[in-house]
């Protein structure tokens, strides 16, 4: 029998007891503060807001209007219902709930792990914006055990959110190594290579119109399917039958696909699959010689700050910019030792090898940091969701 099991035989034999949030902590809600408050008032004291990069920090002022143990939470739009651990002197914007505790023997930390379950469980999606108002957590009812059963529950929590704080911590440094090293190999001296643009050596095939299927014989690849990585994401799949029509953009392995519209124009993905699939209409797909171009290097250069650079500068469009087959040949592309074809791919495959090593340990899924800190985040959930499931003490 664990410590736990132990503590809890000994101390709660016949459950727990549950109380609402507000009866357990003061509830509230931050005030306005805008980006220009915090140009004009700028300090080491945090301001926290409702997104969740960055530990959701919007930014620092010198002022402060809390100074505790605390947890916020983003009460709008699409993060809402995520909750955060606050220790220290900070700020919150109104569009942040605020939490404070008033029950004697009882841990915010513990509090803390519980609520991100139960906390996202209530968030509403009323008129399309996502909501969790001040009196809707309020009335959030969740079980508190004894101190001592809290403390245990917490020390083994925080031990795996620790670890996956590090691995994620290791992960942000081997990106940063990642594009320093994509960076630094792409670059040649004078000489090295020769810069030829895409409308040179490429041929570019807008993908193939049509309504996507929840069912059918290949899968449909859209401008949506490219995630940040310039990796084809596996959820929300779509499909399409395949016709005389539609066979002619059936891709194969290593094919390269770039969004050409909207806001993830000229992000380039590399078809890594063995299945069926067929691209859509706002794709444009790149093809090279095989015999001039490695595919994988070219999409690391597709990755690089060389490419944005220049992508950047040649989309055109207002709202809904627009990156397409025309501007697309204008991009300078470097070919190390183009006189030489065997050289050249030899030279791209050696930097292929290396950039594809960084490339799994940053982004795979199956391998790689990403990966551990997957299981590592599946491990804290079924102890965190085993370990807060309490019987209600009978009355």
């Amino acid at each position: 029998m664990s410590k736990l099991d132990e503590l809890i035989v000994e101390l709660c034999p016949n459950g727990v007891e549950f109380f609402k949030i507000k009866d357990i902590c003061y509830v509230s809600r931050g005030v306005v503060i805008s980006k220009q408050d915090i140009i004009e008032n700028f300090g080491e004291f945090p301001v926290y807001s409702s997104q969740t990069e960055n530990n959701g920090e919007l930014g620092k002022i010198n002022t402060y209007a809390y100074d505790g143990e605390y947890l916020t939470w983003t009460t709008d739009g699409a993060n809402a219902g995520t909750v955060f651990y606050r220790i220290g002197k900070f700020n919150v914007t109104n569009v942040c709930g605020i939490l404070k505790l008033t029950k004697q023997d009882t841990l915010m930390r513990y509090i803390y792990h519980i609520l991100r379950v139960e906390a996202p469980k209530y968030v509403r999606s009323g008129m399309g914006n996502p909501k969790l108002m001040s009196n809707v957590m309020g009335d959030i009812i969740i079980p508190i055990p004894p101190l001592p059963i809290q403390q245990e529950i917490v020390r083994i929590l925080d031990t795996f959110t620790e670890l996956t704080a590090e691995l994620t911590a290791e992960l942000t440094a081997r990106k940063k190594q990642y594009e320093y090293y994509r960076d630094k190999l792409l670059t040649f001296e004078e000489g090295e290579v020769e810069w030829k643009t895409l409308g040179e050596i490429g041929k570019f095939t807008y993908g193939y119109a049509a309504k996507a299927q929840e069912s059918g014989e290949a899968r449909f690849v859209r401008i949506t399917d490219i995630n940040e990585r310039g990796k084809l994401i596996t959820e929300d799949k779509k499909y399409i039958d395949i016709s005389k029509e539609n066979e002619r953009y059936i891709l194969k392995k290593n094919d390269l696909l770039m969004a050409r519209t909207g806001a993830t124009y000229g992000k380039t993905m590399i078809f890594e699959e063995d299945y069926l699939a067929i691209y859509a209409g706002f794709l444009i797909k790149i093809s090279f010689s095989e015999k001039l171009i490695n595919p994988r290097y070219y999409w690391h250069f597709s990755q690089s700050k060389l490419f944005w650079a220049q992508a950047n500068k040649l989309v055109s469009g207002g709202g809904q910019p627009q990156f397409n087959a025309n501007a697309l040949k204008e991009v300078k592309f470097p070919i190390p030792y183009s006189n030489n074809f065997d050289k050249s791919l030899a030279e791209q495959e050696r930097i292929v090898a290396i950039l594809d090593k960084f490339d799994a340990l940053t982004n795979s899924i199956s391998e790689g940091l990403p990966r551990e800190i997957e299981l590592r985040q599946q491990q804290y959930e079924y102890y965190r969701n085993m370990l807060l499931n309490f019987p209600k003490q009978e009355d």
